[in-house]
């Protein structure tokens, strides 16, 4: 006889589950608030930054928390938005398919399917050429879904 196959799961630590209640009750924005707070330094002050540039580029887009960072959606996720002690990285879920005519990528450049941008202490980021950045994201994401249609 042939043995049924036994199902595991990871059990959550304490902290996870406190992480994931949380995540639960909160809406996203005020997660993502609270994550700017919390860096307190130039990292808040870039997240931040990127955050407004990501929504006046689409109104529409969705602020989401996953995977215990902000990720910014429109018919699929756009970016992520990590933050790490030398840098703030953006990382685009389908980045390698955006055109990135002003060559903003700047990190996980090898890949077939994401790339993101670094931005470290005193860098900035050209608001103009980034927008249009999360524009073309969101019109790849757009094409997408009309593609599964």
């Amino acid at each position: 006889m042939a043995s049924a196959a036994k199902k595991t799961t990871k059990a959550k630590s304490p902290a996870k589950k406190k992480l994931a209640a949380t995540a639960a009750a909160e809406p996203a924005s005020q997660l993502i608030d609270a994550r700017i707070r919390e860096l307190g330094d130039w990292r808040g002050e870039t997240l931040a930054r990127m955050r407004e540039l990501i929504l006046e580029a689409d109104p529409e887009i969705v602020e989401e928390w996953k995977w215990s960072n902000p990720v910014w959606s429109r018919n699929g996720i756009i970016c992520t938005g990590e933050s790490y002690k030398t840098h703030v990285k953006l990382t685009f879920a389908r980045g390698a398919s955006v055109p990135d005519p002003s060559k903003i990528f700047n990190s996980s450049l090898e890949g077939n399917l994401r790339r993101a941008i670094d931005i470290k202490e005193g860098e900035q980021v050209d608001a103009r050429a980034f927008k249009a950045l999360i524009k073309a994201a969101v019109a790849r994401n757009g094409a997408k879904s009309k593609q599964a249609s």
